[in-house]
């Protein structure tokens, strides 16, 4: 990396992206989550955080692994895997958010009337990933050139899966791209699916469920399953920091 690249963030800009993070009304956030299997996190990050993290894209010593989609039948664009030791920024994000969002997953599970249950820590949970083998780090940097998008797919990447992920868009709607709406499909048994489409602005981050979530139903909770995607980019490019929780095998 060049020395006039933007660095992804410093101490103090880490420690005030967490304290955006605890400022949110968590309470509202699980609302959501369990009535639709999604929440908004509004301008989770600065403009200049953003900026960063999209710069840092050149960066290859950051990263573990480069995936171009079209190789795998995965739609068209590419993404990056960070490498272990993770930068501070990311690590800092999926540790507190972690913490959050534990609680909504053990509730589901809960719900659903599983004995599975996620502990406190992100630490504590990583340690069971990487017991069962799922150890290379899962947080990725995707880039969308004009004509890209991403098809539905989930990020199932072992046995020990976290049921919910975070994706956060480092590019602003209108100014840096067209198109390129994120979209998500939930399938309940013998209906058709429901396409939910959720408007981020940069910064912004959408809290979703990774592969299922639970609906009551007339004769009590059943699960439902859900699949996320990128739609076509008709202009410019477009950036997304991806925060996975579980490791990969």
């Amino acid at each position: 990396m060049t020395t006039d690249t933007p660095r992804i963030a410093d101490g103090a800009s880490t420690a005030e992206a967490v304290a955006r993070v605890e400022a949110l009304d968590w309470a509202r956030v699980g609302r959501e989550l369990d009535e639709r299997g999604n929440a908004v996190l509004v301008r989770l990050l600065t403009p200049a955080q953003c900026q960063a993290l999209r710069a840092g894209y050149s960066d290859d010593g950051q990263f573990r692994s480069r995936v171009v989609m079209a190789r795998h039948g995965f739609g068209s664009g590419e993404y990056k895997y960070f490498a272990y030791p993770l930068p501070p920024l990311i690590a800092a994000l999926r540790t507190t958010l972690y913490s959050r969002l534990a609680p909504v997953a053990n509730h589901w599970n809960q719900v659903l009337g599983s004995a599975l249950r996620f502990p406190d820590t992100h630490a504590a949970f990583l340690a069971q990933c990487h017991a069962a083998g799922q150890r290379r780090p899962t947080p990725l940097l995707l880039r969308y050139d004009p004509g890209d998008y991403n098809c539905l797919h989930q990020d199932l990447y072992g046995a020990h899966v976290f049921p919910l992920q975070v994706t956060l868009l480092l590019a602003e709607p209108g100014r840096d791209f067209e198109g390129g709406e994120f979209a998500l499909t939930e399938q309940r048994p013998r209906m058709q699916s429901r396409v939910e489409v959720v408007p981020l602005r940069e910064g912004d981050a959408v809290v979703f469920a990774v592969h299922h979530r639970p609906i009551q139903g007339a004769r009590g909770a059943y699960r439902v399953n859900l699949r996320h995607g990128v739609s076509r980019i008709r202009t410019g490019h477009r950036h997304t920091l991806g925060i996975i929780f579980h490791d990969a095998a």
